[in-house]
């Protein structure tokens, strides 16, 4: 598959790709009003070529927290290091290559009640990645139930740093971890230029924060967003280079195994890290290929690889994702159609 890419500069489409470009400045104007005053900012990219950037209230450079879409681009990592042979398999314990995972009793978690269990020794890295682990989490057994939480993602992340000598867990800043291995692999060779910093709940007093804390945030411009987005409408491949393994990226973009098999039929929207249209749950009318990152701050990156289309929101002007089904991206995709 061909493809567009921007270099330091996007070129932009032709706007006859609207039909007209007064389709484009409708979904604007009704943008504009359903804000009322909230800032807000899009990006589409259609074919690798710019389409429309709008905002309100906020800079076009300003880098914005990717908040829970950043564990989107924990999944990419994941699949490196599984194709880099750091990792045997997603099916892996994460036990044995991150043993700290376990010693956390109770007490010594990030709150009451939570603290590694004996069951969690099972725990593989396909299911810290789709948000089906249970780590510390009581009645939930590995891969029995859906449940989003940052702790496994942190512990997902320290353990693929670990491996590549990246982190400590007895001294967790004094090593770059997993933030350096994200710039290296994946915002480097898109040409981003994303930062990124830790951080961490409120801890109790005597809390390790060192082994399940320390989230790798990541603050993006909207343009640093559509480079990701154009990165996995591609599937993991830009330009000549593949940067995260397709294979990894066409799995990551469906619903999660155990979630298909142990979860009800409405929870099947969540892959590896990425929110899944497979079953037209997310957006009803909208492309059922169509997939996103999505994180608190109403940030959205939502690609679609059948229309060659993605679209930005950071922040977007959306309660629940699910409202972009009629909002935004509806709005776009019925301008494009």
């Amino acid at each position: 598959m061909g493809g567009t890419f921007p270099s330091e500069t996007w070129d932009e489409a032709e706007t006859q790709e609207a039909a007209s470009s007064g389709r484009l400045a409708g979904v604007h104007g009704w943008l504009e009003t359903a804000a009322a005053g909230r800032p807000y900012r899009v990006v589409a990219v259609r074919h690798g070529r710019l389409l429309a950037e709008w905002q309100q209230g906020i800079a076009a450079e300003q880098r914005l927290p990717m908040a829970s879409a950043a564990k989107s681009v924990f999944s990419c990592m994941l699949g490196i290091a599984i194709a880099d042979g750091k990792i045997e398999s997603a099916d892996a314990r994460v036990v044995d290559y991150y043993p700290e995972m376990l010693d956390v009793p109770e007490g010594r978690g990030p709150k009451p009640g939570r603290f590694a269990k004996p069951e969690d020794r099972g725990i593989t890295f396909r299911q810290l990645i789709s948000n089906t682990s249970g780590y510390m989490k009581r009645g939930e057994a590995p891969g029995t139930t859906f449940h989003y939480q940052t702790f496994g993602m942190n512990v997902l992340c320290h353990a693929i740093a670990t491996v590549y000598g990246l982190y400590d867990s007895r001294a967790p800043e004094r090593l770059p971890g997993s933030g350096q291995l994200i710039q290296e692999k994946l915002r480097d060779p898109i040409g981003a230029a994303w930062t990124y910093r830790y951080w961490n709940f409120p801890p109790p007093p005597d809390s390790l924060t060192g082994i399940f804390g320390y989230y790798s945030e990541i603050d993006a411009s909207a343009r640093d967003l559509a480079r990701l987005g154009l990165l996995w409408m591609h599937w993991g491949r830009w330009k000549e280079r593949q940067v995260v393994p397709e294979d990894w990226m066409h799995k990551a973009a469906r619903t999660a195994p155990d979630i298909r098999a142990n979860c009800l039929k409405d929870q099947w929207c969540y892959g590896y890290a990425f929110w899944t249209n497979e079953h037209s749950i997310l957006w009803p009318s909208l492309p059922r290929d169509s997939f996103a990152a999505s994180g608190a701050g109403r940030i959205h990156v939502w690609v679609c690889p059948s229309l060659g289309l993605v679209v930005v929101q950071s922040p977007g002007i959306y309660e629940d994702q699910k409202d972009n089904d009629s909002g935004v991206l509806g709005r776009l995709v019925e301008a494009l159609s």
